[in-house]
Formats: C-alpha cells, structure tokens, sequence
C-alpha cells in the first residue's frame, strides 16, 4: 500500500466535514480540540495521534479505520490491486502521472465503496435474478418509445422500423 501524501489526512478531514455541511468551529467542538488544532491538522501542519482521529471521526460520525487509514496508521485490508500494480510499472509515463492515475482510481474505488454501503444499509424488496440488469427507462424515454409501442412493426420487415412503416 502506498504511504499517503503529505497532508492528505488533513485534506481527507476537510473533504468529510465539508460534505458534512459542519463549520470548522463544529466539528472541533464535537471532537473536543481546539480551533487553530483543527485547522493545522486541516492544513497538513500538524499530524494527530490516533486518539485525536478517534475524536474527529466521532465528531465527523464516520468510522476511526478510514482516518486512520488515510493517516497511515493502519493498512487498508483490502488487497492490492492488478491496475494499481500495472500503473506503477508502466514506464512509459512519469511519476506524477502514475500517481495522477492511481488518484483518480482510488476515488472511483472510494467512491464506489460509498454507494456500496448506502445500498446495502437501505432495504430493498427481493428481484427476480431475470430484472437485476434492468433499470427502469427515464419518462422521456418512455414518451419518445411510445409511437413505436403503440403501432409495433409488421413481422415482414424482421423487426426493424423503416421510415415508410414509421410514416404507415
């Protein structure tokens, strides 16, 4: 696994309270530090203990394992991944530009993962296996099909709509 940038956790931090809509003065007083504490950890100034990630990930209500992941505290357990390990291998790019890779993978991964865990925690109604592929089609969709639906073509011409049978 590769050791977090400089800052990053401190970055991570900002990201979650952000898309927690809760103001740095918040978010340390729900974690029991203080402002400028915060706001150096935020900038990458100042690296917390594992104590204070518990703190922030209580105040954040997001779990202690993701700061301390991003921190570099502990591994992800997750196993290394075939893409992750042909990006650092390919020579013919730089190494900004694996790591520019490597980010924007992890973030559809991360972000994946979310979705993920929102789904499972909410409760679906059992689907036959036959419809798990099908999504239902948008209104606009539906409306634009609808001439087609209601006057199908003639089993002479196997199927396909021509203009002569779109026009009668």
């Amino acid at each position: 696994m590769a050791l977090p940038k400089v800052g990053s956790i401190g970055e991570y931090i900002r990201e979650q309270r952000q898309q927690a809509k809760i103001s740095l003065r918040q978010l340390a007083a729900a974690a029991g530090v203080s402002n400028p504490y915060l706001s150096q950890i935020e900038r990458g100034l100042r690296k917390p203990s594992a104590e204070i990630l518990n703190q922030i990930a209580k105040g954040l209500h997001i779990s202690s394992q993701a700061l301390y992941v991003q921190a570099g505290l502990i591994e992800d357990r997750e196993p290394p991944s075939d893409v992750i390990a042909s990006i650092r291998a390919d020579n013919l790019i730089t190494e900004r530009q694996r790591q520019v890779l490597i980010d924007i993978y992890e973030s559809f991964r991360k972000e994946n993962r979310a979705e993920d865990e929102q789904t499972s925690q909410k409760a679906h109604p059992q689907r036959d296996s036959e419809t798990d592929d099908e999504q239902p089609l948008p209104e606009e969709f539906l409306a634009a099909l609808a001439p087609f639906a209601a006057d199908p073509p003639s089993s002479s011409n196997n199927g396909t709509v021509t203009q002569e049978t779109k026009e009668g």
